[in-house]
Parts: structure tokens; C-alpha cells; sequence
């Protein structure tokens, strides 16, 4: 499974910005796909993941702001609203096979100035 992510920009507080991730190659194996930031400095999280089913997770810090969505196939989107300086990271899209095997696609920086 290959991904490419796309959408990451640079945007004042408050603002809104949309990613997307399009999965290619063995995507029938998909089961979940999400999304992982990493802040300058600090580890990797999880920020959003959806399952095939339609199950969502959310990190506590974004919930309510933002939104993962996926067509079910290949397509996955982050709709990130009223961004906050501490979104601010490299977002990587992610995604997870039934064999759980774990993909990441390259990262889109997010910017968010105050």
C-alpha cells in the first residue's frame, strides 16, 4: 500500500485547512486509515483514524475542531477547523491493513501562526 498526502499549508490562528490521502496498490487490505502528527520536538501522535466501518477516533485535543472522513476505498480527508498554534507539525497519513501492517505516507507540514 502506498499513500500520498497532500492539502498541509500555512494558515493564521483560527483558520481551516482540509488534507487528503489517496491510497494506491493493495487497498482491498485497508482496514483503517488516519491520521499522525509530530510537533517539532516531540513524539508522534495520533490525531484522527477511521475504520472501514466507519468508526472514528479522535485525539482529546482536536475533538470538536476536527474532522476524518473516507470514501471507503482509497480516499481519506482531515478537515481541520479554528487551528490552533499547537496544531502546528508534519501530518503523516497512515494506514492499517486486516494483517495488521502499518503504512505511512510521506508528511504535509501544517503551519498555524498566531
Amino acid at each position: 500500500v502506498q499513500l500520498q498526502a497532500s492539502g498541509g499549508g500555512l494558515v493564521q490562528a483560527g483558520g481551516s485547512l482540509r488534507l487528503s490521502c489517496a491510497a494506491s496498490g493493495k487497498i482491498f487490505s485497508i482496514d483503517s486509515m488516519g491520521w499522525y502528527r509530530q510537533a517539532p520536538g516531540k513524539e508522534r501522535e495520533l490525531v484522527a483514524s477511521v475504520t472501514s466501518g466507519g468508526t472514528t477516533t479522535y485525539a482529546d485535543s482536536v475533538k470538536g475542531r476536527f474532522t476524518i472522513s473516507r470514501d471507503n476505498l482509497k480516499m481519506a480527508w482531515l478537515q481541520m477547523d479554528s487551528l490552533k498554534p499547537e496544531d502546528t507539525g508534519v501530518y503523516y497519513c497512515s494506514a492499517i491493513s486486516r494483517y495488521s501492517n502499518h503504512y505511512w505516507g510521506q508528511g504535509t507540514e501544517v503551519t498555524v501562526s498566531s
